[in-house]
């Protein structure tokens, strides 16, 4: 059997919405970043943090799945699975609000974002984040 063509087998992170889960999920990408030999994980942490927390705010039921996919071209996929169907919106900054800006910052410190919605119930929102490697 040729394995052309196949996708490589990329670990995943199965979360319970909880006040734990994106502390979890930073861990995770720590871990992935680390295997992937990249130095700076601090945009990959953010955006974890920030998907992950949405996920566990508005829709709190089911599971969250966190993958981290490295490309070809420099740059890492970060996706966060939940089965909420509500889909994520950039909100206009308000100084007097003491939360949403979260995905407005996410969306500035990466190249791409966006949300693919499921045949089943849930959503994948996803983030595209362009790193250097590790010096060796």
């Amino acid at each position: 059997m040729s394995a052309v063509g196949l996708a490589p087998e990329v670990p995943v992170l199965v979360l319970a919405p909880s006040e734990r889960a994106p502390a979890l999920a930073r861990r995770f990408i720590a871990e992935r970043f680390r295997e992937l030999e990249i130095a700076d994980d601090y945009v990959g942490r953010l955006v974890v943090t920030e998907l992950v927390t949405n996920a566990c705010q508005h829709v709190g039921i089911g599971f969250i799945v966190v993958r981290i996919v490295p490309g070809h071209d420099g740059r890492v996929l970060v996706e966060v699975w939940d089965e909420g169907t509500e889909l994520p919106v950039l909100k206009a900054g308000d100084a007097e609000a003491t939360s949403g800006r979260g995905l407005m910052l996410m969306a500035e410190l990466v190249d791409d974002w966006g949300v693919r919605p499921l045949n089943e119930p849930g959503k994948i929102v996803w983030a595209s984040c362009a790193l250097g490697k590790a010096r060796s």
